[in-house]
Parts: structure tokens; C-alpha cells; sequence
């Protein structure tokens, strides 16, 4: 009998990047504080910049926090690599990455995961995207039962980074199950990786109940004019439209607020930040929130717009319907098949411009796609903020995500004795 069937398992939960500041972030950081209350024993093994002190994942005590560390002075003397190109923190980028720096980044981790198997001794290792460290870790943990949450960005890298498919792909087929937040992309994994559906398992996407919320929500007359993105500063984020848009609103004396929560490295970011200065108090910066900041000013916004150009099923979107917020998005796969049919007439949709590569626009398409988001982004201001219905999220609570999650962890441990 396996050790799932007999109670409490021990998860090793691993993510490359740095915790809490992305959505794979949010994602480690519930599964972790989840798989506590359920009686649980997670341990986390993530990177994290040299000099940092270690996060409190879940809330877990530190000695169950193991990490990699990145930069001077760390494991591995570069900055961290992001699994988009750019992040809200300084990063390196995968393509750019030299053959010296990805050999010392697999000897390392391959070193650091050993190391956690042999500390913690867990029942299963969870890994978060379909990239490189989770290609390692199905190799090293040996008979220990490993599987691999997708977040999308994984395989916009494969397409950036084909010296990689190879080696990942390959490695990556050695996990027993695949998680996903949406059926669509289930699909795509499955085609991507050449596995067979019955190994793909749809999870869905989770928000803190305790935080993104309407309890206390000012009245919708006080939300009036409040339009809300909150994500990296990029053009793959769809920023530069959605302030083409505003300005266009703008000249003809529409008024509402944009408020921008999040971050970004790089020459993009820097870019962002220039015309987010030269539109104030038009555009209001909040710079980077935590988690409960966050919520409190979707509580105060009417409309949450987030114009990404490739996304999986964003979190962002499911925490800004549960305080009460409208949702501008693009109409993506994820978005589509994964939200809309909860949420309803609360999301506007708008159609995307034609992609060059994986999140490069066709230029042509941009001006009808800046005019559409504007459309929206009125249509949603004029309709007003709208708490959601009961019942209307339950399936997207972290504690519905992880009874999910804990299904997968049962049945690939079932037949491992302990």
C-alpha cells in the first residue's frame, strides 16, 4: 500500500524561479500553505538571489525552504532566469544563456535537487513549468514519483530556445502526470511532449479567499473611473496598447484613472515607466504589491484590464472577478475555455492581433486592436463594477485547486511503498 493511502504525504515542491513575485510563485506559495492544512509535510525548493533571506513559502519554517541562490556571491553567479524573457525582477534570459552558464546551471541543480530527496524524502516531487529544472528532476529523484505543473511559459521557450527541445522534452516525458490550468492547453502539452491525454490532468487556477474579496468594498460610484492593470511592465503583457488606448480615450475628453501595480526589468520596463510618468495623474503607480495591498486596490477599481498577448489562465483575472471587478482581456484559449463560462457577462473580451512568433504582434493588426481594447475598456467602465454571484469562484478557490492537486499526488504514489 502506498503512503497516500496510509495518510499524510511529504511533497517536494520545486520552482526555478524566484517565489511569491509571478503567478507560478503564487501557485508554489498555495500549494504549500493548502497542503499544510490538509495534514501535509511540504518542503519548497526554489532560487532565490544570493544575500536574500530565505522566503517564507506557505508559511513554512525555514529549514523546509531550500534554495539555489543566484548572483554575486550564489550557487550560480548570474541573475536569476525567468520563464518569461522579461520579469518584474532583474533576470537572465534563457536565450542568451552561454553553454558555461547552462552546464554549471544543470550541475547545480542537479546537485541542490539530489540533495533535497536525500533531506527530505518525499513521497512525490511536484514541479512547477515545463522547462529545464523539472527536465533534471525527473531524473535525479530516481523512483520517487514526479510531476510537472505547466504555467504556459515553458513552452513559449521551447519555440525561443530549440538547442533546448531536445534535452527538455526528453527529460520532461519522465513525469508521471502533467498538471495544467485550462483543457486547451492540456491539449497542447500533450501534442508538444508526444504523451498520451490520460497522463494530463486539469487543475484550474486558485485565488486567497482571504484577500481578494468584497468585503469592504467602497460603494460602485466610488470605483467609478477606475481602470486597474496589474502585472509585469511589457510589451508581451500588451502595456504599450493599453496606453495607446487610454491616450486615445483621453483626447476625447474621457475620463478615468489607470492604476498600475507590478514591475519590470530591462529596457522595456524602463520604457513603460517613462510614459506611465509623462500620462500622470492620469496613470497613478503603485509599484510592486503583495498579495493583500493588491487586493485592496482591486476593491477599489471598477475595471481590471490585462491585454496580454500569451497567457495561460492568469491569476490575476480570477482575483480581480472576486472583488468585484469587470475584466478586460484578451480573448485567449485559456481565458476563453477556462473563465469565461464562470464569469460571464463580467468579462469583455477582446480579439488579439495576429502573432508574429509567440507574443510579437503583427504590426499591421495594432491600431484595430488598440481601438477594440478602448471599446472595452469603455463598455466595462459604463456597466460598473459587480461582485460576484455565489458559488460564482468556488471552483477556482486554492483550496478546490489543491483537493485537484492532491487527486494527481494520490494516484502516482499509490504504488510506491515507503
Amino acid at each position: 500500500m502506498g503512503r497516500a493511502a496510509l495518510g499524510p504525504m511529504r511533497p517536494l515542491l520545486v520552482l526555478s524561479q524566484r517565489p511569491e513575485l509571478t503567478g507560478s510563485g503564487i501557485t508554489l506559495d498555495a500549494l504549500a500553505r493548502e497542503a499544510v492544512a490538509a495534514g501535509h509535510e511540504p518542503w519548497v525548493l526554489c532560487g532565490v538571489p544570493a544575500g536574500e533571506a530565505v522566503p517564507r513559502v506557505g508559511g513554512l519554517p525555514a529549514d523546509r525552504v531550500l534554495t539555489v541562490t543566484f548572483g554575486d556571491g550564489g550557487d550560480l553567479p548570474f541573475p536569476v532566469p525567468g520563464m518569461s524573457d522579461v520579469m518584474p525582477y532583474p533576470s537572465t534570459v534563457w536565450s542568451a544563456m552561454t553553454t558555461d552558464q547552462l552546464a554549471r546551471y544543470r550541475e547545480v541543480w542537479r546537485a541542490r535537487l539530489a540533495d533535497a530527496v536525500s533531506r527530505c524524502r518525499p513521497d512525490v516531487v511536484h514541479c512547477n513549468h515545463l522547462w529545464l529544472v523539472s527536465s533534471l528532476a525527473a531524473e535525479v529523484v530516481g523512483d520517487v514519483p514526479a510531476v510537472a505543473h505547466c504555467h504556459a511559459t515553458g513552452l513559449r521557450q521551447l519555440a525561443r530556445c530549440p538547442h533546448l527541445g531536445g534535452e527538455i522534452l526528453a527529460g520532461l516525458r519522465r513525469h508521471r502526470r502533467f498538471l495544467v490550468p485550462h483543457a486547451d492547453l492540456g491539449r497542447l502539452v500533450a501534442a508538444t511532449l508526444g504523451v498520451s491525454a490520460d497522463r494530463i490532468v486539469e487543475v484550474g487556477a486558485g485565488y486567497r479567499e482571504d484577500l481578494f474579496h468584497c468585503r469592504g468594498a467602497p460603494p460602485a460610484l466610488a470605483r467609478a473611473g477606475q481602470v486597474l492593470y496589474a502585472g509585469k511592465f511589457a510589451a508581451a503583457k500588451g502595456v504599450p496598447w493599453l496606453l495607446d488606448a487610454c491616450e486615445a480615450a483621453w483626447r476625447h475628453d474621457r475620463a478615468f484613472a489607470l492604476h498600475v501595480a507590478g514591475d519590470g526589468a530591462g529596457i522595456e520596463a524602463e520604457a513603460l515607466r517613462a510614459r506611465f510618468a509623462a500620462l500622470a495623474p492620469r496613470v497613478v503607480q503603485h509599484g510592486r504589491l503583495d498579495q493583500a495591498s493588491l487586493g485592496e486596490l482591486m476593491r477599489r477599481s471598477s475595471v481590471l484590464v490585462l491585454p496580454s498577448l500569451y497567457e495561460g489562465l492568469p491569476l490575476v483575472l480570477v482575483e480581480g472577478r472576486a472583488c468585484g471587478c469587470r475584466l478586460v482581456s484578451t480573448a485567449l484559449p485559456g481565458v476563453v475555455s477556462g473563465l469565461a463560462p464562470t464569469v460571464g457577462n463580467a468579462l469583455h473580451l477582446v480579439s488579439p492581433p495576429r502573432l508574429v512568433s509567440s507574443d510579437t504582434p503583427v504590426a499591421a493588426d495594432l491600431t484595430a486592436f488598440t481601438v477594440r481594447l478602448g471599446s472595452a475598456i469603455d463598455a466595462a467602465l459604463a456597466a460598473g463594477p459587480v461582485a460576484p454571484a455565489p458559488g460564482e469562484l468556488a471552483s477556482f478557490t486554492w483550496t478546490a485547486v489543491f483537493r485537484r492537486v492532491e487527486t494527481v499526488w494520490s494516484a502516482v504514489t499509490g504504488s510506491t511503498s515507503k
